[in-house]
Order: C-alpha cells, then sequence, then structure tokens
C-alpha cells in the first residue's frame, strides 16, 4: 500500500526564530506558526480557530530563515510529519509531533528593525528564476541529508 507524508502550511510566526546549533555544527532553528482557520457554523456564524505548529528547518536554509525573519512574518512551509520522543529530566516520557521543512517561503513584505532587502525582494531574486530561489531557500531533503 502506498504512503504518503506531505505538509504545506502558511501561518504567521508567533515568536522569533530559534537558531542553535547541534554538538557536530549543523544549523538548526524551530519556527513556531500560527495557522487560522476560518469557518462557518451551522447557525451560519462565522468562527475562527488557530492551530499553534512547530516546523523544524535544518542547514542553511535555517540560518537564513533566523536571519531574515521575525515574529508576526507570513511564511510558507513545505514539508513532512515527524515524530519523536525523549524522556525529560523528571523521568517522564514525551512525544511530539513537528513538521520537518523542506522549503520555507517568505511571504510579504518585512517589518520591524532589521527589514533590509531579503530573499524575497526582487533584487535578491530575480523573477522567474527557481534555481536562485531554491539556492537562497534551501537545500532539498536529499541534499539536506547528506551533511
Amino acid at each position: 500500500m502506498a504512503s504518503l507524508n506531505k505538509v504545506f502550511l502558511m501561518g504567521n510566526l508567533t515568536k522569533d526564530p530559534e537558531l542553535r546549533y547541534t554538538p557536530q555544527g549543523t544549523a538548526v532553528v524551530n519556527l513556531r506558526l500560527a495557522v487560522n482557520r476560518k469557518f462557518r457554523t451551522k447557525t451560519e456564524e462565522w468562527k475562527e480557530e488557530t492551530c499553534f505548529i512547530t516546523a523544524v528547518v535544518w542547514n542553511k536554509q535555517a540560518e537564513t530563515c533566523n536571519q531574515y525573519l521575525q515574529k508576526g512574518r507570513n511564511v510558507f512551509v513545505e514539508g513532512r510529519l515527524q515524530s519523536r520522543s525523549w524522556e525529560d529530566n523528571a523521568g517522564q516520557k514525551r512525544s511530539v509531533i513537528e513538521v520537518r521543512a523542506e522549503r520555507v517561503q517568505f511571504l510579504g513584505a518585512p517589518s520591524g528593525k532589521g527589514a533590509g532587502p531579503g530573499p524575497e525582494t526582487s533584487d535578491a531574486l530575480p523573477q522567474g528564476d527557481t534555481s536562485t530561489e531554491t539556492a537562497w531557500l534551501g537545500e532539498s531533503e536529499e541534499q539536506a541529508n547528506e551533511s
């Protein structure tokens, strides 16, 4: 039987990226996203619900996200679900499901301090040049796993 694990998310960052490095020196950043959903109830009333999700970005793409993204910024994340488990300091078993980002695209105009030209501006990315975009926004999963 075939399987598919693919996630597409578009939302706003709820906090600034959290960059850290593994003991081997690999960059990793957590992006906390708020993804909103609007819907109409049976009584025709509009409601909105928010889902909070962590996307984990690795390697050069992680450093780029840390450099250009900040709280409130709108992003599009493409990736896959990944679960992990660990034991906390109190000896309790913990687990989480996160999105392992394969591609992060910056949406909208940057705002706030340090909002200089980023990889999404026309100066940095010639229109229609997807090879440049791929180079800026990170490697494919296969390239990321080779490191």
